[in-house]
């Protein structure tokens, strides 16, 4: 007895959300300050695999960009980090590069950028806070970082993977402490008052085998950041880690 193979169905606009790309992409380069030759691999970069599993038909979606993405990433900040501490050997060196590429710090780079906003998701993966997984938002940055030496080369990736640290963490003059965020965060508030920060998890979301808490710190009845996490310490060290880079974007 044959088997017939199923066709796949062709993919609808209901079946993802998005918005005008023909607006937003523009937008997003804009804010990138890079303009693809080839847009299509910024859209790749941007689609998140759930399309396909979803829809259940073939479509590129940014996990290769994500893999190259990777690869570049680590080597233009081992080259900084090799330029920039000709003391360190190879044991700090390695584990400050950790440091900068954890998913942590990925995803904070990805929502400095606004790129949860400009995904291409599947409707049950945006109805399930998919803009602002963690996840997805460090493999976008990533896949971003892939596509954009694919367009340009490595000049361009190198100049826009410097630039996003630059705006995070100044000259990498001093290695910033990512393993615990919030300890980092306490020592420089604690610089000009003795409060420390205070953390609250205001929201819950997801089935009981995967929740995702977000969490805002405060500080002296201020918002400095917040967060998402698979679990509330998580959540809190991505609020201090979104706290930390706006500080020191604002006083550069």
């Amino acid at each position: 007895m044959s088997s017939r193979r199923r066709r796949p169905r062709q993919i609808n606009r209901d079946d993802f959300v998005t918005a005008d790309e023909s607006n937003l992409l523009p937008d997003l380069q804009a804010a990138i300050g890079y303009d693809f030759n080839d847009v299509g691999l910024l859209r790749k970069a941007l689609t998140h695999p759930s399309l396909a599993y979803d829809a259940g038909v073939r479509i590129e979606h940014n996990q290769r960009l994500e893999f190259l993405g990777d690869a570049v990433l680590q080597l233009v900040l081992t080259r900084e980090l090799f330029a920039k501490f000709p003391d360190l050997d190879e044991g700090p060196l390695t584990k400050a590069r950790a440091q900068l590429v954890n998913k942590l710090t990925l995803a904070e780079q990805a929502r400095q950028l606004s790129l949860g906003a400009y995904l291409l998701l599947s409707r049950g993966e945006d109805q399930s806070g998919g803009r602002d997984k963690q996840s997805a938002l460090a493999d976008a940055f990533e896949a971003l970082v892939g596509a954009i030496f694919l367009d340009g080369g490595y000049e361009a990736a190198n100049d826009f993977v410097k630039r996003c640290y630059r705006d995070g963490f100044g000259e990498l003059t001093d290695l910033p402490n990512l393993e615990n965020p919030k300890g980092e965060l306490q020592e420089l508030l604690q610089m000009g008052a003795a409060e420390p920060p205070r953390y609250e998890i205001v929201s819950i979301s997801g089935p009981d085998h995967d929740r995702e808490f977000e969490c805002v710190v405060y500080h002296r009845n201020r918002q400095l950041g917040s967060g998402r996490g698979k679990s509330k310490k998580t959540a809190e060290s991505a609020a201090a880690l979104a706290a930390l880079l706006e500080l020191k974007k604002s006083s550069q």
